[in-house]
């Protein structure tokens, strides 16, 4: 439904325009990755909403499907050794704390396939 895409559009740059009062200075620019930088609505809304310039990370010459890519393989190796993901000088959580979780399927039963005759060579 259009309605609700654009309710959770506005939702989101909504929620990124009031964490700017959390920035420690004001910021000039404002760069953006991940999936809602291809979305030309929530670019807009962002425009709209912060006082920043807002760019895609692409306009700076950056990659951002290898930013997103890089990201989440840093936080994966800082949870699989059980390191701190957030901590006071990023988040400003009150302590380090943890993130994500590591799931594992059950190993499945070995399954033996049919061997079909090869044709000869």
């Amino acid at each position: 439904d259009a309605d609700a895409a654009a309710t959770l559009t506005a939702i989101a740059a909504s929620a990124v325009a009031a964490g700017q009062v959390h920035f420690p200075a004001p910021v000039a620019r404002i760069l953006v990755t991940g999936g809602g930088r291809l979305n030309p609505t929530l670019m807009a809304e962002l425009r709209r909403r912060l006082a920043a310039e807002v760019l895609s990370v692409e306009e700076v010459g950056l990659d951002g499907d290898m930013l997103e890519a890089q990201a989440f393989a840093f936080l994966a190796v800082r949870v699989l050794r059980k390191l701190p993901t957030s901590g006071p000088s990023t988040t400003g959580t009150p302590a380090l704390v943890g993130g994500g979780q590591i799931s594992r399927p059950e190993p499945a039963a070995a399954v033996q396939l049919p061997v079909q005759p090869s044709a000869p060579v």
